[in-house]
C-alpha cells in the first residue's frame, strides 16, 4: 500500500467521524429544543386557561335593558382602580317625574332610560312611552389618559328626589364625573349638568373636544303607519338660521355636519326628543331608518346623533345640555325661544305665516269654547269662506257671466270652424267678453289668490297635535284617517281601507266640477279639460286623502259644499243672464273703448296670424314646385 492511499483512508476515516459527531450534536440540540418548546407550549396554554378564567369571572352582566339582551363582552381593566369597580357594578333604575312627564334613569351611563309622556295616549290607549325601557343609549366618549366611554360605568347615586337626580362617576384620585338631571314644574324640560371634578390631573389639557354619541328607537303612536312616517324625521338647527333643515320626511337618510349646530331633534309626527347644547355643537353625523309598518316590536324609526361638542378642564368644569321630551304643540315650543316650533310642517314663509298668524290663532281661540273639534272645523270653515267672500264672489260672478255667454261662444266656434282661424275666433271672443263688461281672468285670478289658505290648511291639519285622537261622528280620531271598510289587503297607492270622509270629498269635488263644467265651451279643445275637472282629479284626491287625516277630508269637504251653496246662489239670484245678453245687443255697432294691453294683444295677433299665412303661402309653393 503506498503512502498516498494510506493518506487517502485516514481522510475518508476523519471525514466521517467528523459528519457522524455533527449529527449527533444536531440531534442532541433538536431534542432539547423540542423539549422547551413543549415547556413554552404547556406554559402559554396553562396563562390562556387561567385567563379564559379571570375574564369569566370578571364579566359584567347588566340588568335587562329593553326587550332583548345581547351578550356582554369581557371586562377590560383600566388603568384607575376606581373605574374597574364602576365597571363591574350592576346598575339600578331610579325615577323623576313632575305633572307632564316621567323619566327613568339607569345608573349604567347615568342616562336616561324610558321617557313617560304623561297627559297623551298612543292610539291603542295605553300609555305614551316616547322612549320605552332601554331603547335609548346616551354616551359621552373622553379621554382621560385612555379612552373612555361614560356608558361603560355604573355611577353612584349621590342625590334623589321627586324632580331631580345627581349620579357620579368616582375616580381613585378622588375626583369625579357627575351627571345632573333636573324637571322644572309644568315642564317637558329636562336640564342636564355634565361636570368634571378635581380630573385636572387626569384628563389632558391639550384636550379641547370630547364626543356624545345619542341613539334612540322611536316607537309607533298614531294609527296610520304611512302618515306618521311621511311627519317623522329627524332636524337640526344651525344658531343664526330662520328655522331648523331636516333630513327623513319618509325615507332613510344620512347627513354629516361639518359646521357647527346647536340642537338635534328625533322628531314623531306629534311628539319630540330633543337634545340641545347652548354652547353649540362643532360637528356631527345623523343617520335615521325607518322599521317596517309590521315590525314586531312596533318600532317607528332608528334615530342617531354623533357629535363633537367643546371641552376646557379647568379646575370644576360643568357643561350644560337641555332635553326636550314632549308634544309638538306650536305654543308649547315657541316658548323656549329656540325655533323649536319651526320643526312643525306649516309651509313655505307664505302658507307658514298665514298658519301661525290666522289659522292656529283662531283654531286655538274656538277650542277654548267649544270641545267638539268637528264643530270648531266647521266654524273655522266658515269664517274662512267670511274672509276671502270678496275673492271668491268676485271669482263666481266671473264664472256665472261666463256661463251666461255660452250659447254666443258657441256661436263663435260654429262661425270659424277651421285650425286657421283660430286668431280670428280669438278676437271674436275677446270682443265678446268686452261688450258683455267680463274679464277672462276675473274667475281664475282669485282662486289663485285663495291657493296659499288651500294648501295652509293642507299643512296644518295633519301636523295639528289638538286634533289627535279627537273624535267626530264615525271618526275616532281627527289627526289619522276614518275607516268605514277595512278590506284586509292593500291597494297599492290607495291603502288597505276606505275612509268614508274622503270618499264624501271626493263625491262633492264631482258634483261640483259637474255644475262647473257646463258653463265651459263645448269646443272639443275643452274636452280634456273637463274630462280632468269633472273624472280625474276627484278620484286622485280621494286616493291622496284615504291615508290623511280625517279633518283634512272633512274640511274639503265642507269647503265644497259651502262652495256649491254660493255658487248655486249667485246664479239663481245674482246675475242675470238677460242683463247680460241684453248689455251685449246695445253694444253691438258701437265702437269699443279698449285698453293698451287689447291694443297689444291684437296686434300681437295680426302679427301672429301674418306669421302663419306666411307660413302657408310658403308650404303651397313648396308644393307646386314638387309637382312640377
Amino acid at each position: 500500500m503506498t503512502k498516498e492511499s494510506k493518506y487517502n483512508i485516514v481522510g475518508f476515516v476523519l471525514i466521517g467521524l467528523v459528519m457522524f459527531g455533527f449529527t449527533w450534536y444536531q440531534s442532541r440540540q433538536y431534542k432539547k429544543q423540542a423539549e422547551y418548546q413543549a415547556q413554552l407550549d404547556s406554559i402559554a396554554r396553562v396563562e390562556a386557561m387561567e385567563k379564559m378564567v379571570l375574564d369569566s369571572a370578571m364579566t359584567v352582566v347588566p340588568a335587562s335593558q329593553g326587550s332583548a339582551s345581547a351578550a356582554t363582552p369581557a371586562f377590560r381593566p383600566y388603568r384607575d382602580s376606581s373605574l374597574n369597580v364602576a365597571a363591574q357594578s350592576n346598575p339600578s333604575i331610579v325615577a323623576i317625574a313632575n305633572n307632564q312627564v316621567r323619566i327613568e334613569f339607569t345608573t349604567k351611563g347615568a342616562q336616561p332610560y324610558s321617557v313617560d309622556v304623561k297627559d297623551y295616549r298612543r292610539y291603542d290607549s295605553t300609555a305614551l312611552m316616547l322612549i320605552p325601557a332601554g331603547a335609548s343609549e346616551l354616551n359621552f366618549n373622553i379621554y382621560a389618559g385612555e379612552s373612555l366611554d361614560t356608558k361603560d360605568f355604573v355611577f353612584d347615586v349621590a342625590e334623589l328626589n321627586d324632580t331631580s337626580v345627581v349620579m357620579r362617576l368616582p375616580f381613585a384620585n378622588g375626583g369625579y364625573i357627575q351627571q345632573k338631571y333636573t324637571l322644572g314644574q309644568d315642564s317637558y324640560m329636562l336640564r342636564n349638568e355634565l361636570s368634571f371634578v378635581g380630573l385636572d390631573e387626569i384628563i389632558p389639557r391639550k384636550v379641547s373636544s370630547m364626543d356624545l354619541s345619542w341613539k334612540a328607537d322611536i316607537p309607533r303612536l298614531e294609527k296610520g303607519y304611512k302618515n306618521e312616517k311621511q311627519y317623522s324625521r329627524i332636524d337640526y338647527y344651525i344658531d343664526g338660521d330662520k328655522s331648523p333643515e331636516d333630513i327623513g320626511n319618509g325615507k332613510s337618510a344620512t347627513k354629516s355636519l361639518e359646521a357647527g349646530f346647536q340642537w338635534v331633534a328625533f322628531q314623531q309626527q306629534f311628539f319630540s326628543a330633543i337634545l340641545t347644547a347652548p354652547q353649540g355643537f362643532e360637528s356631527g353625523d345623523l343617520a335615521l331608518d325607518y322599521y317596517e309598518e309590521d315590525d314586531a316590536s312596533h318600532n317607528l324609526m332608528a334615530c342617531s346623533a354623533k357629535m363633537r361638542t367643546p371641552l376646557n378642564i379647568n379646575g370644576s368644569t360643568t357643561i350644560p345640555f337641555d332635553f326636550y321630551f314632549g308634544p309638538n304643540h306650536f305654543k308649547t315650543l315657541k316658548a323656549y325661544d329656540r325655533k323649536y316650533e319651526k320643526i312643525i310642517p306649516l309651509g313655505g314663509w307664505l302658507v307658514g305665516w298665514i298658519s301661525r298668524f290666522f289659522i292656529i290663532p283662531c283654531f286655538d281661540f274656538l277650542g277654548r269654547f267649544i270641545s267638539n273639534y268637528g264643530i270648531v272645523i266647521l266654524l273655522m270653515t266658515l269664517l274662512l269662506k267670511i274672509v276671502v267672500s270678496p275673492l271668491t264672489i268676485k271669482s263666481y260672478m266671473s264664472s256665472a257671466k261666463m256661463s251666461a255667454l255660452k250659447p254666443e261662444i258657441d256661436k263663435i266656434n260654429e262661425k270659424y270652424p277651421k285650425e286657421e282661424d283660430m286668431m280670428k275666433k280669438q278676437q271674436a271672443t275677446m270682443e265678446l267678453y268686452k261688450r258683455a263688461g267680463v274679464s277672462p281672468m276675473g274667475g281664475c285670478l282669485p282662486m289663485l289668490l285663495q291657493f296659499p289658505i288651500l294648501w295652509a290648511m293642507f299643512r296644518f291639519f295633519p301636523a295639528s297635535i289638538e286634533l289627535r285622537q279627537k273624535s267626530f261622528l264615525w271618526a275616532d280620531d281627527l289627526s289619522a284617517y276614518d275607516s268605514v271598510l277595512d278590506f284586509g289587503f292593500n291597494i297599492p297607492l290607495f291603502g288597505d281601507h276606505l275612509s268614508l270622509f274622503a270618499l264624501l270629498m271626493a263625491v262633492s269635488m264631482f258634483l261640483y266640477s259637474k255644475m262647473t263644467s257646463s258653463q265651459m265651451s263645448n269646443d272639443p279643445q275643452m274636452a280634456p279639460m273637463k274630462f280632468m275637472s269633472v273624472w280625474l282629479m276627484p278620484i286622485m284626491m280621494l286616493f291622496i286623502c284615504n291615508n290623511l287625516s280625517s279633518g283634512l277630508s272633512y274640511y274639503y269637504l265642507l269647503s265644497n259644499l259651502l262652495t256649491m251653496v254660493q255658487t248655486f246662489v249667485i246664479k239663481k239670484w245674482v246675475v242675470k243672464p238677460e242683463k247680460i245678453l241684453a248689455k251685449i245687443e246695445e253694444s253691438k255697432g258701437k265702437p269699443i273703448q279698449k285698453s293698451k294691453w287689447q291694443l297689444k294683444l291684437e296686434q300681437a295677433q295680426k302679427m301672429q296670424e301674418a306669421q302663419l299665412r306666411a307660413q302657408r303661402e310658403e308650404q303651397a309653393k313648396r308644393q307646386r314646385r314638387s309637382k312640377r
